[in-house]
């Protein structure tokens, strides 16, 4: 297992150039505002559809949640792109024994009420606009792990171009009034489906 590593020098470089290269790439970042309690972690839970998906959501928490950002990312994205591990992200190896190792370290991150774990549940890349997002199981054991001590956040982010070169990037967050702990696989699934959904719909209905 890749752990995310801190050192404040290159924390801080890796930290504008997100932002720069954000908003470099789009012509706009739109998000809705949510309530957050600062006296909780937040496990944020996103689809999973480009690379800009993690860049896009540092720069979300950067504006709104105000919290230490960590992401949970493949073994082999983190050894392509080590600069990663500098800006919060740590390893996962589907079918491996570190897997265990990576779902323990998540939840132990959200022991403490300062971090943000991002995880994208659904394993790899997705097309923007399917209808169905799929679920691997590791974010219930996660959540299980961490006993409720934290919020949980929906985001579904979408990218539409309009009548500008550059794309403008849609987030829409919800935060849940539980934290499904007790709940199934197939519970949370469908929580976040509907949240999905319903933001997909928003997308389309978009007027600008």
């Amino acid at each position: 297992m890749v752990y995310n590593k801190k050192n404040i020098f290159i924390n801080r470089i890796i930290h504008y150039y997100v932002k720069w290269a954000v908003g470099k790439h789009f012509h706009e970042l739109l998000l809705n505002n949510i309530e957050v309690d600062q006296d909780k972690s937040i496990l944020l839970i996103a689809n999973h559809f480009s690379f800009w998906d993690g860049l896009i959501i540092y720069c979300i928490n950067e504006k709104l949640l105000k919290k230490k950002y960590h992401v949970m990312v493949q073994k082999e994205t983190v050894h392509k792109l080590t600069y990663l591990k500098f800006s919060g992200a740590f390893s996962i190896t589907k079918n491996s024994k570190d897997i265990i190792e990576s779902l323990n370290y998540a939840s132990e991150l959200l022991n403490d009420p300062q971090n943000l774990v991002l995880i994208f549940p659904q394993g790899k890349l997705y097309s923007n606009y399917i209808d169905d997002v799929r679920f691997d199981k590791g974010v219930l054991r996660i959540m299980q792990k961490a006993q409720g001590k934290f919020q949980l956040i929906f985001a579904s982010t979408f990218i539409q171009y309009f009548k500008h070169k550059k794309p403008t990037a849609t987030v829409y967050l919800k935060k849940e009034t539980e934290n499904f702990t007790g709940k199934t696989i197939v519970e949370l699934k469908e929580a976040y489906q509907q949240h999905y959904s319903r933001s997909k719909r928003l997308q389309t209905e978009f007027d600008i």
